[in-house]
């Protein structure tokens, strides 16, 4: 299926390793011009050094509002315009359920909800003159209590939640904005795998107790995704959360 993603103009933030590696990648295989954000000098400069294809790298902390109108600034005067804007940066690392304090709260909101209001609300002029495309990544455990950190879970809630309101007010503007949900994704470097090395067995039978198809998930399999979610063979889709996690939420 040709996607019509040639020479789209694509942001993806936290996009040097993980996830946001394998989106970016798979953006550059559909013909997309890709801009990388990381707050990491050194590690966008190695990653852009593996692709192939004409990408930009762009340091910027997407927590702060001043940072990502920078950013977005930069993007445009590298590149002329933006199409597409990919909301990767989060983390689930925080303590256990029932430990947060008010600085832990403020962590969490700030990598997982405001890393991507902020962006958003800074690409959104660029994104309305180019019929733009958002997709936010969130995840399962915004949707179901899965025993992951409490204030993860409900930073991912609030990001479902902002994706779906401020949908109506964007569509006004030309922009479609959707979220993806991953379920367990084993990328390098990233919990599943230090989970699998530690605890193989105790994995599988979570999988084979928790998860439809009983394994974990690929980078490239939510990278896939987000490619169709961003053209316009999903042209009236918005405002949607789509659950990607081989079966396990029930919501």
């Amino acid at each position: 299926m040709d996607l019509g993603l040639q020479n789209k103009i694509a942001l993806v933030s936290g996009a040097t390793r993980g996830l946001g590696l394998a989106i970016a990648q798979s953006l550059v295989q559909e013909g997309c011009v890709v801009a990388l954000n990381s707050r990491s000098r050194v590690r966008l400069q190695q990653v852009a050094e593996g692709f192939s294809s004409a990408v930009s790298w762009h340091v910027a902390d997407v927590t702060s509002e001043t940072c990502c109108r920078k950013l977005i600034e930069e993007v445009l005067a590298r590149w002329g315009r933006l199409d597409i804007l990919v909301c990767n940066v989060g983390s689930g690392r925080s303590v256990s359920p029932g430990l947060e304090n008010n600085n832990e709260w403020k962590r969490m909101l700030d990598l997982n909800l405001l890393s991507a209001t902020n962006l958003v609300q800074a690409a959104r002029s660029a994104l309305s003159k180019q019929l733009g495309a958002i997709v936010c990544i969130s995840s399962i455990c915004g949707q179901e209590a899965l025993g992951a950190p409490l204030a993860y879970s409900a930073a991912k809630a609030a990001l479902n939640s902002y994706v779906i309101g401020i949908s109506r007010v964007l569509a006004k503007e030309g922009i479609r904005i959707n979220a993806v949900a991953p379920g367990n994704i084993l990328d390098q470097g990233g919990t599943w795998e230090r989970k699998v090395s530690e605890d193989r067995e105790g994995v599988e039978e979570m999988l084979e107790r928790e998860v439809a198809q009983q394994r974990l998930g690929k980078p490239e399999e939510i990278a896939n995704v987000i490619c169709f979610l961003v053209s316009e063979r999903a042209s009236f889709i918005t405002g949607s959360v789509l659950v990607v996690d081989g079966g396990q939420v029930r919501g």
